[in-house]
Formats: C-alpha cells, sequence, structure tokens
C-alpha cells in the first residue's frame, strides 16, 4: 500500500520526461504559481530538506511534499494523473502543452493503519 499512484497517460509522459532530462523528481509545495499541483524538475535542481516528506516513487521518481502540505494531504491517497493545457509554473512537462494534476481520495480506516503502524 502506497499513498500515491500514477496514472498510465501520466507515466507516459514522465517516461518521455525522463528521456529527455535524465533523473527527475517530483514535489508537491502547495506554493505559488499552480499552488498545490505536482512539479516535476531535474533531479540536482530541486533543493530537499528536512522539511520535505517522501510520499512514495513513481516509474522511478520519488514524489516529495513539504511536510506542512502533507498535514492537510496526509488522510488521502494521491493520483498522478495528465490533463491537457498549459499551467502555470516552471514544471518540465508545461511545453508539452500538458500538466500534471493530482486526484485524491480519503483513506480508509484500513489503510491508515497500514500506512501508519503503532
Amino acid at each position: 500500500m502506497q499513498r500515491i499512484a500514477i496514472t498510465k497517460k501520466a507515466a507516459n509522459i514522465l517516461e518521455q520526461l525522463k528521456a529527455t532530462h535524465g533523473e527527475l523528481i517530483f514535489h508537491q509545495s502547495g506554493g505559488c504559481c499552480d499552488g498545490s499541483s505536482p512539479m516535476v524538475f531535474e533531479k540536482e535542481e530541486m533543493y530537499l530538506d528536512e522539511s520535505d516528506v517522501l510520499l512514495g516513487n513513481l516509474s522511478g521518481v520519488n514524489f516529495y511534499m513539504n511536510q506542512d502540505q502533507f498535514e492537510y494531504w496526509k488522510h488521502t491517497h494521491i493520483t498522478v494523473d495528465i490533463t491537457e493545457g498549459r499551467g502555470s509554473s516552471f514544471s518540465l512537462e508545461i511545453p508539452l502543452g500538458v500538466r500534471f494534476i493530482i486526484h485524491s481520495r480519503l483513506l480508509t480506516k484500513e489503510e491508515i493503519d497500514m500506512l501508519n503502524p503503532s
């Protein structure tokens, strides 16, 4: 059980970006531009610190979220998807005319227990 998943369409775009840019990283900060949209960057272009939480790995790309943002999302399962249209962020998929988005649902009590064993 993971907190995060990716759709086939989004995974295909991610593979295309990996082929062009090499190692990547997802980050969802809840900051400016597209707000809480997941953004993908070249791995060495993103500075992570102790305030970033690793949610999981999607097609070989780690997905991090700022701990303040994670407090809002910790009870949800997140699925990364893709939609047509340009976002207003610096994420690598933007020049392709698409942008990553998330779909979420609340975790069940059983899932929460699996993710957070006592």
